[in-house]
Formats: C-alpha cells, structure tokens, sequence
C-alpha cells in the first residue's frame, strides 16, 4: 500500500503520477513487472478510481529508476524518445487539421503539404 514517506506534494505536481498503463505504454513495462515492483516494495502506489474501475497511480521517478535497474539507462531514454516524437508527431497533426480548417473557412483552397525534392520545394 502507499508508503508514507513521501508526501502529497510529489503526488499532486503535474506529470508525477502516471496510472500503470501508461508506464506499460511509454516505458515497456509488462503488468507482471509492475505488480512484482509493488509486492516487492519498488514502487508505491495510490488507487484511483475512474466510474468505478480501480486502477493503481505510480510515481514517474520511481517506475523510471525501475525500468533503469531492469532494462538499462540506454533502454530508458529510447523509450522516452519514442514517447516525446509521438506526442510531437500527434501535436504536429491536430495544428496540421486546425491550418486546414482555417484555411477552409477563409474560403483559401486546400492545405498541400509540401515535400522536399532535390533542388527546391515540389507540393505533392
């Protein structure tokens, strides 16, 4: 159950939890890795609750110092790479959907992206 020795500052800052999904997700983290980091005292956790549904809420240092003793420092910040280009990637797309509705509504012909050819630029 949730340690005590860490105080509720740690817990509310923004980006300082994250629910075991996401550290399945973004870290590569099985389920049974987790659980074990638990029962073993690794990781603390608090439950939340979602319409009902309980799930665990971990702290992000503690699941990354987990995934470095298991997997590697190396194995750490290629994950959190490939985290940080999909969430610029999906930013990129919806200021991408945005520029195509403005220029829709301004009455401007369609958004084209552009790709790069040798010698300048070619609109697909």
């Amino acid at each position: 159950m949730a340690n005590m020795d860490y105080g509720d500052d740690e817990w509310r800052r923004k980006g300082a939890t994250l629910s075991d999904k996401t550290a399945r997700s973004e870290y590569g983290l099985t389920q049974d890795e987790i659980i074990a980091a638990i029962n073993e005292g690794k990781l603390v956790y608090r439950s939340n609750s979602i319409y009902g549904n309980l799930w665990p809420r971990l702290l992000r240092r503690e699941v990354e110092d987990l995934v470095r003793a298991l997997h590697g420092e190396r194995y750490l910040r290629e994950h959190q790479a490939k985290t940080e280009l999909k969430r610029v990637n999906r930013e990129l797309k919806q200021l991408s959907e945005s520029a195509r509705g403005t220029r829709a509504k301004a009455g401007h012909a369609p958004f084209r992206p552009c790709r790069a050819v040798v010698g300048g630029l070619l609109c697909a």
